[in-house]
């Protein structure tokens, strides 16, 4: 990660722009001031939950590459749900809490529902899960953004979105104040890695899930359903994505739009989960790199002539350098760094 920062400030550099600058705008732009806080803070939430998300599936051996397709329809489930379940139940505090609930509830179930699709075709299909599970986000973000333009599109809107959730749909704001992040979100966030990490590494369920991705020759043997296990590995990355996309419609939209443009969360959590080695605990500051490049992006964007790709190039690095290993090893024996030849 620091090898990439540095390159990135050469880059700059060879480029015509002043380093240092661009280094400390970087700074400021992550972790400034409160508002730089906050968007650090609102971005590390998704960055972490949906990185979680793939963290689940990589470790027991299956790769989701569908987290964004499962954020997609978890969202947009969580949408319509409160929508439709808010001509019936009372305004007010209550009122708002059950809609915030059964929206949830909605999105958890239909990301995991998504997340088990891809699962179901490798275990009785023998489906490539890479292949599927990319198409898949293709036809959510297609079909949702159809169903937002047409059937489910607020006809007085301007743009292309649903009706807003009721004012009642509200998560208590963050110390910072900021309209758009709760600490309700932080809470779950943090409640979400301790409960995966619980799952992965002391139940049954856990090894089980593991072994059934590494080695289901000796998984079946011991008496576990290696298929089923593929699948309930794939529902719940896909519960963990819904989640996130509930979150994401709850706390920062409220309404849904065209799920082309709300940020490829679902993808950057790829490199996320890579940058952690796929552990959920590693997650956490993983997420919090990438929340606060997102922020300086943004703040570089409005404050500085710097192209923002740059800051693009700078996460590619982190995710190249940490995708070849073996190169480190090589350096750490050749410069002495590496411990142990053998």
């Amino acid at each position: 990660t620091a090898l990439a920062l540095v390159i990135g400030l050469v880059i700059a550099a060879l480029a015509g722009y002043d380093p240092i600058r661009f280094a400390g705008q970087l700074v400021v732009g992550a972790f400034g001031n409160e508002r730089a806080i906050a968007r650090t803070l609102r971005g590390t939430t998704l960055f972490v939950l949906t990185g979680v998300a793939v963290a689940v599936a990589f470790r027991a051996g299956v790769f989701n590459i569908g987290v964004q397709g499962q954020f997609v329809v978890g969202g947009f489930s969580t949408a319509v749900a409160i929508i439709w379940l808010g001509g019936f139940v009372p305004e007010g505090t209550v009122g708002g809490i059950v809609l915030i609930v059964f929206g949830t509830l909605a999105g958890v179930v239909a990301g995991g529902l998504y997340g088990a699709l891809p699962g179901m075709m490798k275990a009785y299909g023998d489906a490539n899960e890479i292949i599927t599970t990319i198409m898949l986000n293709f036809i959510a973000t297609g079909f949702v953004g159809y169903l937002v333009a047409g059937p489910f599109g607020d006809p007085e809107a301007t743009a292309t979105r649903t009706r807003r959730l009721p004012e009642s749909v509200e998560l208590p704001r963050f110390v910072f104040g900021d309209p758009n992040l709760s600490i309700v979100g932080i809470l779950l966030m943090l409640g979400v890695i301790a409960v995966v990490t619980v799952i992965m590494t002391r139940t049954q369920f856990g090894y089980d899930m593991v072994t059934s991705g590494y080695q289901d020759t000796a998984a079946t043997y011991s008496g576990v359903d290696a298929k089923r296990m593929v699948i309930s590995t794939m529902a719940l990355s896909g519960m963990i994505a819904g989640l996130t996309g509930a979150l994401f419609v709850i706390m920062i939209q409220g309404y849904y739009t065209d799920p082309s443009g709300i940020g490829n969360y679902g993808f950057d959590a790829i490199a996320v989960s890579l940058l952690a080695a796929n552990n959920p605990l590693g997650v956490l500051p993983a997420g919090l790199l990438f929340g606060g490049l997102e922020s300086a992006g943004s703040y570089v964007q409005i404050n500085s002539d710097v192209p923002v790709q740059l800051i693009d190039g700078i996460v590619g690095l982190v995710v190249l350098f940490v995708a070849v290993p073996e190169l480190f090893r090589m350096i750490a024996l050749r410069t002495g760094l590496g411990g142990d030849a053998e």
